[in-house]
């Protein structure tokens, strides 16, 4: 449903969002390995995140990726996917149909507009302190 790098970016935000709530930042390397990532590929999701505003980029020898604690609650789940995928997945059509729409829909346009809607408001819905203090209490994980 998601990119890879969109995946990859959800899970780097709520390891970084996990990690700010401990108040440390953390580093690229760190983030590629908690989520499985190559670094040339989570630098590229990491730059596209702190370009949209979502994460915070500190240089210098302590720097590092992190997210202001009071922002944390108010970063949504759909802030991460339109900032890598954009707004895509609310559009597309189910089968992969290039056009279409309600006046030429494909034979799942209507079954699948009521998925992209719910979609849309539990990504809307849900903020990234919600998924992370469900991994801090191990309620949730990242990995298998």
């Amino acid at each position: 449903m998601f990119s890879k790098a969109c995946e990859y970016g959800i899970k780097a935000t709520l390891f970084i969002a996990l990690q700010s709530l401990q108040d440390q930042r953390v580093n690229l390397k760190d983030i590629a390995k908690e989520i499985n990532s190559p670094v040339a590929f989570t630098a590229k999701i990491l730059q596209q995140l702190a370009k949209n505003n979502i994460v915070d980029s500190v240089k210098g020898p302590t720097g590092g990726f992190q997210i202001e604690k009071k922002r944390i609650d108010k970063i949504r789940l759909s802030e991460i996917v339109s900032a890598i995928d954009g707004d895509a997945i609310y559009k597309g059509c189910g089968l992969g149909l290039k056009e279409c729409n309600a006046n030429k829909p494909c034979p799942l346009h209507n079954k699948f507009a009521i998925i992209r809607d719910d979609l849309k408001e539990m990504l809307e819905g849900t903020s990234l302190y919600e998924l992370a203090t469900g991994l801090e209490v191990g309620l949730t994980f990242l990995k298998r």
